[in-house]
């Protein structure tokens, strides 16, 4: 079987796809407020704070001094205090076991 040729893609149009990829991602994160962060670190490795942790530190690296709290709004969307208040749950014994074992370094 003959593999397809790559598609072609610059650099200013890959970095647009990315953004698009991760704004779709931020608003289904927002949209799932079921899903705990807890759940997405025992599953995935990541949760909602690393990616504003991730998105924070990008700022940085270009010069642009971002607070972890306009970083994470920008992930949930509203302070995260005010999201927490609304969504998150006390982990369970099971979700705090499954983090320890996850993350035995």
């Amino acid at each position: 079987m003959t593999e397809s040729p790559k598609t072609e893609i610059d650099a200013k149009t890959r970095t647009e796809l990315e953004a698009a990829a991760f704004r779709t991602l931020v608003e289904h994160l927002r949209q799932r407020t079921d899903v705990q962060n807890i759940d997405l670190m025992n599953l995935a490795g990541f949760c909602r704070n690393c990616l504003s942790r991730w998105y924070r530190e990008a700022a940085e690296q270009r010069g642009i001094p971002l607070p972890d709290a306009e970083a994470r709004e920008v992930v949930y969307g509203e302070p995260y205090d005010s999201w927490k208040a609304k969504h998150q749950k006390e982990a369970s014994a099971g979700q705090k076991k499954g983090f320890e074992a996850a993350n035995k370094h």
